[in-house]
């Protein structure tokens, strides 16, 4: 099963290698790996997605506290959350394919961000099956290359309801 965990860490150098290095180390797989600087320039948000049974999972988690930069780790799968995913597309774009890519990049919400007599690169943004729905009906077209970000994903608010009184 597919887990996206997300990490709190020290930004410090050697973090993100030493993350890495747990992984490898260990024979895991990284699927895909976002980092930023957050609104406090001390701190970073990592997002792993990774794979494997939750017995796997937990060890990782219980690996990825260990580490001494760690400030909290949370498996999203988990819990409710947001994720997204961008993708830079280079995608043929002659004749009548054109009006076509221009349609399903309006349908998709997407961008034009570069513009050649014979290509369009098209920036999209979305959940992983609005990313794949969409490529899936480019390649037809003739998709020449793509660019992904990897996912970024972040834990819901939860809002608890007031409790009403009745006096």
């Amino acid at each position: 099963m597919r887990h996206t965990i997300s990490l709190t860490v020290e930004n410090k150098f050697g973090v993100l290698a030493r993350v890495a290095g747990l992984f490898s180390g260990r024979g895991y797989n990284i699927e895909s790996l976002s980092v930023a600087e957050t609104l406090d320039p001390l701190l970073s948000k990592m997002t792993i997605v990774t794979s494997g049974e939750d017995k796997i999972i937990e060890q990782i988690i219980k690996q990825l506290n260990k580490l001494i930069n760690t400030i909290k780790v949370t498996d999203l799968t988990v819990t409710d959350h947001v994720e997204r995913e961008m993708v830079l597309v280079k995608v043929s774009a002659s004749g009548e394919s054109r009006t076509e890519v221009l349609r399903l990049v309006d349908i998709f919400r997407g961008k034009i961000v570069d513009v050649s007599p014979d290509t369009f690169v098209i920036e999209l943004t979305g959940d992983e099956g609005k990313i794949q729905a969409v490529l899936s009906l480019l390649t037809p077209l003739g998709v020449k290359d793509i660019v992904r970000t990897g996912k970024v994903a972040m834990q819901r608010t939860i809002q608890q309801k007031k409790s009403q009184k009745t006096e």
